[in-house]
């Protein structure tokens, strides 16, 4: 099966405070046919978001001023029919299970920082073609 039309009309947005994160993040993902958007902050997210859903997004746990679980409530709760799936990419290892439990139940998918190109497109793809559920929480 050929991915590539698919993948050439799925836009994917990038939240990282982190520039350089960022950047090769999105690099690495126009490469592979995605479009690609990108904010670094949390606020300048919400407002991609708003004004164009992606099909996916990608996005840092700790950022300053809003993180990304604020980020999330808020990006759920702004938007009620389409609920565009979510990976929380971080290099913070120690993660409250509360908090962890928390991402879940509004939807995304967590993993941790360093990633390897093939981790990257791999998140991506399970994203856009299978979405995680929604807790009914």
């Amino acid at each position: 099966m050929d991915l590539m039309p698919a993948i050439a009309s799925r836009t994917v947005l990038i939240v990282d405070d982190d520039l350089g994160v960022t950047e090769t993040f999105a690099r690495l993902l126009k490469l592979e046919g995605y479009q690609v958007r990108t904010a670094n902050n949390a606020e300048a997210g919400l407002k991609e978001a708003s004004l164009s859903p992606p099909d996916a997004i990608i996005l840092d746990l700790r950022m300053p001023l809003v993180d990304g679980v604020e980020f999330l409530r808020r990006l759920r709760a702004r938007d009620t029919e389409r609920k565009p799936p979510v990976a929380i990419v971080t290099g913070d290892y120690f993660i409250d299970d509360a908090v962890s439990d928390q991402l879940r139940s509004l939807g995304a998918e967590l993993r941790f920082k360093p990633l390897w190109l093939e981790d990257l497109l791999a998140i991506v793809q399970t994203l856009v073609v299978t979405p995680p559920a929604l807790s009914a929480h």
